[in-house]
């Protein structure tokens, strides 16, 4: 089946989150920009998740990769969220953990995260 929306988060490699960790960053992203997409556009959302909800986890070097891509997606009117984490356990409050950018039309993702390795 081809997905004509997707989802993705990425991730900092940098960080060496614990498994458990990380699946919470990336849920709390998931969660964020699903929320987000749904209030900013229905349409996209709907689509989205009759489709499957299909998200897609990808990994970035460190922070500073961050921006750049977060610039783009706004430029193209998608929703891009960075999650902080509250510091209770592995990394210090505040530490930004993951990008999560959708869902939107996969062609548009593709524009800002092709060059992206999968986790």
């Amino acid at each position: 089946m081809d997905f004509e929306y997707k989802m993705v988060i990425i991730t900092r490699k940098d960080l060496n989150l614990s498994p458990g960790k990380l699946s919470a960053q990336v849920a709390h992203a998931a969660v964020a920009c699903t929320l987000q997409t749904k209030k900013k556009n229905p349409k996209w959302f709907n689509k989205w998740h009759i489709e499957g909800g299909k998200k897609v986890i990808l990994t970035a070097e460190s922070l500073d990769d961050f921006f750049p891509l977060k610039k783009k997606a706004e430029r193209l009117d998608i929703v891009s969220i960075i999650i902080e984490d509250a510091g209770h356990t592995e990394i210090p409050q505040g530490t930004k953990t993951v990008l999560g950018i959708g869902p939107a039309p996969t062609n548009l993702i593709d524009q800002i995260t092709s060059d992206l390795p999968l986790l």
